[in-house]
């Protein structure tokens, strides 16, 4: 019963406070973070809920019905139809608590998960008895067993082991009026005769739900089409006698809005021992489609396919990908995976059949049976729902935006080749551009389209296109969704591909088991208007900013528009991205969060204070700036870039926090340091290095470094004046950066000694230099600026020619040479950006024949963010190659210092938490004469003041101890 004269805000979020165990988020940003998913809306919920255990879900159910307050269960959020979101809704977050693998039992081959399992973690349980499940979306280290049931989901695997309706054995269900039941499995005559007879609800429903069937008999059969990937409306179907009347697979794909999930029991299947690829090339992607129904008796584990102009996407979104040249010649693929007990079995079947698509039809093929080549083509087509939100061109090469919606229909098989065509000439007709590609065995095709959503008449097209595309998919026999459901994005146009008495019994159907319409109503049933509620419609507020944005037409909006909710950024499995969110798992901490978070900022509603909103700088105080989001994000969403603008508008005319005095100004506290390095030391080390860490707002466990006797500078110009260069040796400027300079000296001297070794004239700017990057990174741009620039002309006073490469020894000022640089001077910045390399950048490039020192030791490296995002590692491989240094580069990500981040005060605990999920525990476990290399002077000091006395070194420090080391040296 409700409670009328109740405020829902604040008396229901102080009630749910009072009584669950597990977190209730009402503020308003969690509301913001939470309003989106990976469509194209936007809702903004009452509140967040993520509760602690199954009571909690019971008894947060039971107080929104009391106060009339609507409920959406969510997963990882990467619903693409708007199903994970609603109005003025309560969200249930099953990841944060309820996300274990209970159990998995080989003999039964079943699995035992909570909702918020993601799929990956189930795999990884299952693959310990070889077996698997055998679903998998593209999404697969995110997304939740929970939303894979809600959603009906499939991946590329479904054209063998079924979407997961099919394998479903059994759900734990929590009905809107508090009722719990279990369905699954096929019913026969006695079992729903029993099941009718159970008393109070349960016994009611099973009586509804029977008598609804037995009375439509006839018009679910006729009026729902058989596909293989049919995930539009409700699978009424599955109540069919001759399906078994399995309730299972009748709620699974109901999208949230009949149940919710408490548990589920899936069916496993046998995980093939090997696999080989065989990748098909056809003159184009009708030629490939119709090529599919010859191959599919040949019981192909996947039959994927995608065309060149998604590679195209890949290639203008970042570098080209080695795995790329196994492609076959063609302008698209099929993906063609086999697998057997044995590598033999799988590439006898692989070889079947690639012979088979070269008899077919005009086509070529290539067998790949290395498991990391697959990894790497795979990893194309796992990425493609992110690449394809931006297609080549737009201004300055930064992309023309496209977005779901008419995101997974699909047709029979024997159709599909016919289908895109007209689906291309439908996008031609509205001057739209797309790049399907998708499950190609089952006639279902992605397609992400430049709608002009934020043009005037951009809804009407989008509106229009979408009508239109509905009518050519059902003249196909086809369903609007072949996955992913259909949300907000697709109901509405139900009515197209169902008759009207089918669309009466899915309301029937939704009321017999919600007749209070408490969860996720509007969706499915009664759904709101597929183009109302659009996250791009709404005020946009004109706030100034300072950096320009090139490959967003200089917009801070289209640039956090970028994010389309793919949720990359929120697999803490591997990765740089994103450090923070792995380390407290909050979604307003992750990539996705922040973005939402400065959306709605620029949009100016739910939040209203613009560059003061304390929500925002709350979540960016703990974004690192490790700048993984801008390589590993699909969309290469920039948070970093986005934070040094923020802060800039935030404190511009305004105190600043202590530590951006401390911290931001380091280079000049250093170079003071510099004059009297003894009395520096002997303060640090005082009673009084405590208050001053508070004053500084520095945090008292960190240990301020040791400052050496001698800064480099002063050791290289005696070093000059006893060992001048040979005659004729190439000039090299060497950047002694602030670092290195004045607190690691010995990584300066080191490159020094190999590149004299190499014959190099090493030679230093004409005056102090710094990149900036302290200032860049907390948002003081005007000295930043102006520190560039006394640099610059410090490069330029050498005399030395204007091409003399530059290299830098620490990545994060490198990487802020060559990509910052440019950023915030523009023109006047690239040529130094142009000629700045990596230490073993340059080895590789200007020394590739140089005989180096042998040192075959093992090692692991620690890979500095800003290198991976930035710079690459292409080049050190090579030189430790060169070596003969047996290493292991660890997935490890940012280390968790980060510059000034793990300095400051409120980091501490974050920052060891991300050094502690990988970095920590390998350096622990390295054996004494394991080589820890860290380029990165925050990894090192990372590694030096927490990992119990291990030390690690900058790949030149090793390169001169093995010159030293060397015969006759």
């Amino acid at each position: 019963m409700s409670r009328p004269s109740a405020t829902p805000g604040t008396d229901l979020a102080r009630e749910l406070a009072a009584t669950l165990r597990g977190e209730v988020r009402f503020g308003a940003a969690e509301r913001a973070v939470y309003s989106q998913d990976a469509s194209n809306y936007r809702h903004l919920p009452l509140g967040v809920v993520k509760p602690a255990d199954l009571d909690d879900v019971r008894t947060a159910l039971a107080l929104c019905g009391q106060y009339g307050v609507p409920v959406v269960a969510r997963g990882a959020g990467t619903s693409v139809g708007g199903q994970a979101i609603g109005p003025g809704a309560v969200v249930l977050d099953f990841r944060r608590h309820l996300g274990a693998v209970l159990d998995v039992d080989p003999e039964r081959r079943t699995a035992r998960v909570e909702p918020g399992a993601v799929l990956d973690d189930l795999q990884r349980a299952a693959r310990r008895h070889g077996l698997r499940f055998g679903p998998d979306p593209s999404t697969h280290s995110r997304c939740t067993l929970g939303g894979m049931i809600g959603n009906d989901s499939c991946g590329a695997h479904s054209v063998v082991w079924g979407r997961t309706s099919d394998n479903v054995e059994s759900l734990d269900l929590l009905l809107a009026d508090g009722t719990e039941l279990t369905v699954g499995g096929a019913l026969g005559p006695a079992e729903r005769a029993a099941l009718r007879a159970l008393p109070g609800r349960v016994g009611e429903l099973h009586r509804d739900l029977q008598d609804f069937t037995d009375r439509n008999l006839a018009t679910i059969r006729q009026g729902m089409p058989s596909l293989p990937r049919r995930t539009s409306g409700y699978p009424l179907d599955a109540l069919l006698p001759e399906h078994g009347h399995h309730l299972a697979r009748a709620l699974t794909g109901t999208e949230g809005t009949c149940a919710l999930l408490l548990g589920a029991t899936v069916r496993l299947v046998e995980e093939p021992a090997a696999r080989a690829l065989v990748v098909a090339g056809y003159p184009d992607e009708g030629a490939a489609a119709d090529a599919v129904p010859a191959l599919l008796p040949l019981r192909p584990l996947t039959v994927e396919g995608m065309a060149a102009d998604l590679i195209a996407a890949l290639l203008a979104a970042g570098p080209r990908p080695p795995a790329l040249d196994r492609l076959p010649e063609g302008a698209c693929w099929l993906f063609l995976e086999t697998g057997g007990t044995t590598p033999a079995e799988a590439l006898d079947a692989a070889r079947l059949l690639a012979d088979t698509v070269r008899r077919e039809r005009p086509a070529t093929a290539t067998v790949v049976t290395d498991p990391g080549e697959q990894r790497q083509l795979w990893g194309v087509r796992e990425a493609a729902a992110g690449i394809v939100t931006r297609l080549p061109g737009g201004a300055a090469g930064g992309g023309i935006e496209a977005w779901p919606g008419w995101e997974d229909s699909a047709v029979p098989p024997e159709r599909l080749g016919d289908y895109l065509r007209d689906l291309r000439a439908l996008l031609r007709r509205h001057s739209l551009r797309g790049v399907p590609y998708g499950h190609f065995g089952e006639g279902c095709v992605h397609l992400r389209i430049d709608f002009p959503l934020t043009e005037p008449q951009g809804v009407l097209v989008f509106r229009e296109f979408m009508e239109q595309a509905a009518d050519l998919v059902v003249s196909y026999g086809g369903s609007l969704s072949g996955e992913h459901g259909d949300g907000q994005a697709r109901a509405e146009l139900l009515s197209r591909m169902y008759p009207s008495e089918i669309i009466g019994l899915f309301g029937e159907f939704k009321r017999i088991w919600d007749p209070g319409n408490v969860l996720n109503p509007g969706v499915l049933v009664d759904p709101r208007p597929l183009d109302a509620d659009l996250r791009f419609a709404g005020p946009v507020r004109p706030l100034p900013l300072a950096l320009p944005y090139p490959g967003d037409d200089g917009s801070l909006l289209k640039a956090v528009h970028r994010c389309v909710g793919v949720g990359k950024c929120v697999d803490t499995s591997t990765g740089v991205m994103c450090p923070s969110y792995m380390a407290t798992s909050e979604e307003r901490h992750s990539t996705r969060g922040r973005a939402r978070l400065l959306a709605e900022m620029l949009r100016g509603e739910s939040i209203p204070d613009g560059w003061r909103s304390p929500e925002v700088r709350e979540a960016l105080d703990l974004c690192l700036g490790c700048k993984g989001c801008a390589s590993d994000c699909p969309v290469h969403v920039d948070m970093a870039t986005y934070r040094t603008e923020f802060l800039y508008q935030h404190y511009r005319h305004r105190p600043r926090p202590a530590a951006h005095l401390s911290m931001g100004w380091l280079p000049l506290w250093l170079r003071a340091a510099a004059l009297a390095p003894g009395a520096a030391n002997l303060i640090a080390r005082s009673p009084v290095a405590g208050p001053l860490k508070r004053l500084g707002g520095i945090d008292p466990r960190r240990v301020v470094p040791v400052f050496p006797p001698e800064t480099f500078t002063r050791w290289y110009r005696r070093h000059r004046a006893a060992h001048p260069a040979p005659v004729g040796a190439r000039p090299v400027l060497l950047w002694p950066d602030t670092f290195s300079e004045h607190l690691q000296p010995g990584v300066l001297r080191s490159a020094v000694e190999v590149l004299e070794h190499l014959g190099f004239d090493v030679r230093l700017p004409s005056g102090p230099v710094c990149c900036g990057l302290t200032w860049y990174s907390t948002g003081q741009l005007g000295t930043a600026r102006r520190v560039m620039r006394r640099s610059l002309r410090a490069l330029a006073g050498t005399g030395l020619p204007a091409d003399t490469p530059v290299v830098g020894m620490d990545p994060s000022c490198t990487a802020t040479l060559r990509e910052d640089l440019p950023r915030l001077l523009g023109p006047e910045g690239r040529p130094a950006a142009e000629r700045t390399r990596t230490f073993a950048e340059f080895i590789d490039a200007y020394a590739p024949d140089a005989p180096l020192p042998r040192l075959p030791l093992d090692a692991i490296t620690q890979t500095h963010c800003h290198q991976h995002a930035v710079l690459g590692t292409a080049a050190d491989r090579r030189v430790e190659a060169r070596m003969g240094l047996h290493n292991r580069v660890l997935d490890s990500g940012c280390c968790g210092l980060a510059g000034n981040f793990g300095f400051e005060q409120g980091h501490f605990e974050v920052s060891v938490a991300i050094a502690e999920r990988v970095l920590l525990p390998e350096v622990r476990a390295a054996s004494a004469d394991t080589v820890i290399l860290a380029d990165g002077f925050s990894c090192r000091t990372q590694i030096s003041q927490l990992a119990q006395g291990r030390q690690s070194l900058h790949l030149a420090e090793l390169m001169a101890r093995a010159l030293r080391e060397a015969p006759g040296a």
